[in-house]
C-alpha cells in the first residue's frame, strides 16, 4: 500500500470529529482529477485518483468522502475492488477521527479479502496494508491479527520482494511504531539509498522515521563500476 497507518490511527486520536456523513455529492471542493475518476465508475480507477491527489497534498473532505461513497456503491468481488474499498475507507477514517473508529473493521475486512483473491495484486499491495495495520492499529479494533502477526506479513513481504523499497519503508515504519529502532535501521537505510523510488508522501514519511530513529549513519552505496 502507498499510504501510512499510522496516520491513520493518529487521526483516531487527534482529529476532530468535525465532518458530517458521507453523501457522495459531488460539491465545488471536489477536484477535477476525482470527478474524471468517478466518471469511470471503476474502484480503483476512483481510489488511485483520490490516493494522487493527497500524494500532492491537494486533496479536500469532500474528495475522500466522494471516493468512499463512489466505491461502496461498486461493490464486486475482486482483488482490485476489495484493496480499492479497504485505500478509501482507510482515508475517510484518517478524516472522520474518532468518529471513524468503527470503520477500521471494514478497512481490515477489504485488505484481507483482496489478499485472499490475489495476494501478488500490486506486489502484495493488501499485505503491506493488512500488516501495518494489524501492528498499529488498536487490538481492540481488530478481529484476525496483532503486531505479531503484522510483522510477519511484512517481512515476508521483504523476504519474497527485496526490490520493492515500500516494503522495507513499512517495516522501518511498523517497528518504529513498537519502539524497537535498531532493526528499523537497515531498512531506513535501504529506503534512504532508494529514495528516489518512493513518492513525495513515502518521502516525508521516510524523513520522519529517520528523525525518529535519531538519524542513523548509513553505509555509503556501492560504486558502480564503469561500462567498458
Amino acid at each position: 500500500m502507498r499510504w501510512s497507518f499510522l496516520l491513520l490511527v493518529a487521526a483516531l486520536g487527534v482529529l476532530p470529529a468535525c465532518f458530517g456523513g458521507v453523501t457522495g455529492a459531488q460539491g465545488p471542493a471536489v477536484n477535477a482529477a476525482l470527478k474524471t475518476a468517478v466518471a469511470t465508475k471503476d474502484a480503483l480507477v476512483i481510489a488511485d485518483a483520490l490516493e494522487d491527489l493527497i500524494a500532492a497534498g491537494a486533496d479536500t473532505p469532500e474528495d475522500r468522502q466522494l471516493a468512499y461513497a463512489e466505491v461502496r456503491a461498486r461493490a464486486v468481488d475482486t482483488a482490485a475492488y476489495t484493496y480499492a474499498r479497504a485505500v478509501v475507507t482507510g482515508r475517510l477514517v484518517q478524516l472522520k477521527g474518532l468518529l471513524g473508529a468503527d470503520m477500521i473493521g471494514e478497512v481490515e475486512h477489504y485488505a484481507r479479502r483482496s489478499r485472499q483473491l490475489d495476494p501478488n495484486f500490486r506486489s502484495g499491495a493488501a499485505t503491506r496494508m493488512l500488516g501495518t495495520l494489524y501492528v498499529v492499529a488498536p487490538a481492540a479494533l481488530l478481529r484476525n491479527g496483532d503486531s505479531e502477526t503484522g510483522l510477519e506479513l511484512l517481512e515476508g513481504l521483504v523476504n519474497k520482494d527485496p526490490d520493492v523499497i515500500e516494503n522495507h519503508l513499512r517495516v522501518a515504519e511498523a517497528y518504529i511504531a513498537l519502539g524497537d529502532v535498531d532493526p528499523a535501521k537497515p531498512h531506513l537505510c535501504r529506503c534512504s539509498a532508494d529514495r528516489a523510488k518512493l513518492r513525495r508522501d513515502d518521502q516525508a514519511l521516510l524523513a520522519q522515521l529517520l528523525k525518529d530513529a535519531g538519524n542513523p549513519t548509513c553505509p555509503k552505496p556501492a560504486a558502480t563500476a564503469p561500462t567498458p
